[in-house]
């Protein structure tokens, strides 16, 4: 456990609170968590999780944008519904690109982990993109996404790390809940 993974570990808990609050701010300290994040999982060899961060800072000013073009004049981000075959289509897309990057790292690297690794950085991009696009989804995703994350984390001795990852698996499924809670306000307010 270093002070890079500590650290990392902080900041990644206030921008997933902050998400899942909906919350600008969320944003931000997500920013410097995959910065962060980046680097750690270089020096561990995890290539997929590395390049994911890369693609999170892209998404996460996307979904800084769409957020903020979004908010309403109460200032509450509205969440935004996903049509079933949409989402089973995106995930479908998920687990082919999944599959061609892990047999890239699989060939073309010293990947510790190269498929798995690749399914989690293809399947977090597609939740991360569902979180930008406000969609309640993106937390059941989540749930999965982080549970087998936490096998990972173990398996590479990143033990601080799983433990930020169990706890993502609580707050996505808070997520989920208070999401789905504001939903229901949300579709009452409109319908009123």
């Amino acid at each position: 456990m270093s002070t890079l993974e500590i650290v990392a570990v902080l900041i990644s808990v206030i921008g997933v609170t902050l998400t899942v609050l909906r919350n600008m701010w969320c944003w931000w300290f997500n920013f410097i968590a995959f910065l962060l994040y980046g680097y750690l999982f270089y020096t561990y060899k995890l290539y997929g999780e590395t390049i994911l961060q890369a693609f999170f800072v892209v998404v996460n000013f996307y979904g800084f944008y769409y957020w903020l073009k979004g908010k309403q004049t109460d200032h509450d981000i509205r969440i935004e519904p996903l049509a079933p075959q949409t989402a089973l289509f995106q995930m479908l897309i998920a687990a082919v690109a999944g599959l061609s990057f892990g047999l890239i790292l699989k060939h073309f690297t010293d990947a510790a982990v190269p498929m798995l690794d690749a399914q989690l950085a293809a399947f977090s991009l597609l939740a991360t993109y569902w979180t930008s696009r406000k969609h309640i989804a993106t937390w059941m995703l989540w749930v999965v996404v982080d549970i087998v994350y936490v096998g990972m984390f173990i398996y590479k001795a990143l033990f601080l790390t799983a433990v930020l990852y169990a706890a993502f698996v609580g707050l996505a499924a808070f997520g989920w809940w208070q999401w789905e809670r504001v939903k229901g306000k949300q579709d009452v307010a409109r319908s009123a």
